[in-house]
């Protein structure tokens, strides 16, 4: 009787219980009970003022100018790729083959769209709302009087110059968005907000500042009784059942992984880089291209067809060396406006399996640039103070740089300068000078000669390296946990253990394991679902941090709360 009581206590705890994990391109929040996360666009378009500035985030990150040494560098890693498939064998030992590019492109030229009589459709901007968000956005003309927003970008506040892209109208945007599916999707009225509890899954390297922003925004405005945040790659393991893993989280337009041993993810193994899926997408739509893609009016750059190219790149992307040759598939194509439906039919080949690999083969993410932006590891973010927090990194060396400065005053006065212990100092002074050379270090690691990032099976393996003793290292690489919506390709973690396993110093080699699809979870959700299940045990009681301790203490009391090293 009374395990039936706690039962029923822990269902309502749960339900009053909102689990948010906001991504570049997905917000997903639900109730800590629910099975599954409401999944909306983490996108907001608001009317634009007659004469006012117009601003539109792309649904899909922008390709850089195809010079012709980009051009050149690209078919160069493509036929890279293509050749280590065709030496590959199947699962049946036979060697794999392949339909030469000229064929597939010759029966794609000759593919004509069939055209579905009455399924016209029109525009919403006349009757749709000042403010539109989620999915609804892409029923808007894009050439219409809207400024549409993404609020996080590459993981980060997409904080910018243009209109709407200062942190107070990036955080109202957040706010608006997270209220709207509070109301709308989980029915909860604003007066009754007090009742429930927040948890946010945060980046594993995250802003110190933003932090801040966030749980004002949990607490003082949207109205939450108490909050607590977590770090994704912890709410993983969790979400996983695993006790220590090397995480991988591939997202929409961020790549990190961490290794994360019962519920801490050590600093020092943490590193992201500023690719995702959609750059993926990119890579596979330029691939369709090269095979004469017959849906030719595509333009990637309007939301309509950046969610098209998505979705084809999550339904035909694979890495199951097994499929040879060519296969036909189909789509279809409806846009707002005079034409009508369209159904498409092409043959797709090993370019479906290229796109994926381009995580591993960095260079063809040069199509978007993102295979030369510096990766950011945990240094990076530890080195932003806040006037709230008064034991950040600068306040200790800006205390201690005085202190030496008093020491050696003293001593002059004393007569006895030589005497004073000056390596203990100044190794309190520059604590500072050294983190940044570490943050130096530490980022070169992750990249080529050429100055461009590895690839992700190497990246990996310089995280795991960073672990602090043999044993740990030995631990991570004997589980590798694979999450995150980016890209979900069929086959990916074997060919990455396959890649990793070639790379493990010798010392370490044991039985690997990669997973992907934990207790058979969507990988997109792993984070999610990991946040909620942290949220119903008996010690997350201690984490809570509620209205009035927040606006009485600030940042120190997250400092003190907080289930991550800060």
């Amino acid at each position: 009787m009374a395990n039936a009581k706690d039962g029923a206590e822990h269902h309502i705890q749960a339900q009053n219980i909102i689990v948010i994990h906001p991504g570049s391109h997905y917000l997903r929040i639900g109730r800590a009970s629910d099975v599954n996360p409401v999944r909306i666009l983490h996108v907001i378009a608001r009317r634009r003022k007659p004469g006012g500035p117009s601003h539109r985030d792309d649904f899909l990150p922008p390709v850089v100018e195809k010079s012709k040494e980009l051009l050149q560098e690209l078919e160069d890693c493509r036929l890279q790729i293509t050749h280590t498939l065709q030496s590959c064998v199947q699962s049946n030992g036979q060697r794999r083959y392949a339909t030469p590019p000229q064929q597939i492109a010759a029966f794609n030229r000759r593919s004509q769209p069939e055209l579905v009589p009455d399924s016209h459709s029109e525009w919403h901007d006349k009757v749709a709302e000042d403010v539109v968000v989620g999915e609804d956005v892409l029923l808007l003309d894009p050439a219409g009087a809207y400024n549409v927003h993404f609020p996080i970008r590459r993981g980060e506040l997409n904080l910018h110059g243009g209109v709407g892209g200062s942190l107070f109208g990036v955080m109202s945007d957040l706010r608006t968005i997270w209220e709207h599916v509070l109301r709308t999707r989980l029915h909860i009225e604003p007066a009754d907000m007090r009742q429930y509890r927040a948890v946010l899954v945060i980046p594993d390297i995250y802003n110190r500042a933003h932090l801040r922003e966030f749980v004002a925004l949990l607490l003082n405005q949207i109205g939450f009784g108490c909050c607590f945040l977590v770090q994704d790659h912890v709410a993983a393991t969790f979400g996983a059942g695993l006790g220590y893993a090397c995480v991988v989280d591939v997202g929409d337009e961020k790549t990190s992984v961490s290794c994360v041993e019962d519920g801490i993810s050590h600093p020092n193994t943490r590193v992201r880089f500023d690719y995702g899926g959609a750059d993926v997408t990119q890579v596979f739509y330029w691939l369709l291209q090269k095979c004469a893609f017959p849906y030719r009016e595509c333009d990637e750059r309007t939301p309509l067809d950046g969610v098209l190219l998505r979705r084809l790149k999550e339904e035909f992307g694979h890495v199951n060396l097994d499929v040879c040759g060519s296969v036909e598939k189909s789509f279809s194509v409806q846009h707002p406006g005079p034409q009508p439906r369209r159904n498409y039919t092409l043959q797709v080949g090993d370019e479906a399996m290229v796109a994926p690999l381009s995580i591993c083969y960095t260079e063809l993410l040069a199509i978007t640039g993102a295979n030369r932006t510096a990766p950011k590891t945990q240094k990076w973010c530890s080195s932003q103070p806040h006037p709230e927090d008064c034991f950040d990194a600068e306040y200790i060396a800006e205390t201690g740089r005085r202190n030496k400065e008093n020491l050696e005053q003293s001593a002059i006065d004393n007569g006895a300068l030589a005497s004073t212990d000056a390596p203990d100092d100044d190794l309190v002074v520059d604590g500072l000078e050294q983190q940044e050379r570490e943050t130096k270090t530490n980022e070169r690691d992750y990249l080529l000669p050429t100055g461009q990032l590895v690839g992700l099976d190497q990246a990996v393996v310089q995280s795991i390296e960073r672990c602090p003793n043999d044993e740990l290292k030995r631990k991570m690489y004997g589980c590798i946990l694979i999450v995150g919506g980016g890209i979900k390709s069929a086959g990916i973690g074997n060919w990455l253990q396959a890649q990793v396993a070639r790379k493990i110093p010798a010392v370490y080699r044991t039985e690997q394991s990669i997973v992907t699809s934990p207790k058979d979870i969507d990988p997109e959700i792993t984070s999610w679902k990991g946040a909620a299940v942290m949220s119903c045990l008996e010690s997350a009681v201690e984490l809570w941090l509620t209205e009035p301790e927040w606006t009485r203490h600030g940042l120190r009391i997250l400092r003190e709360k907080a289930v991550f090293m800060w």
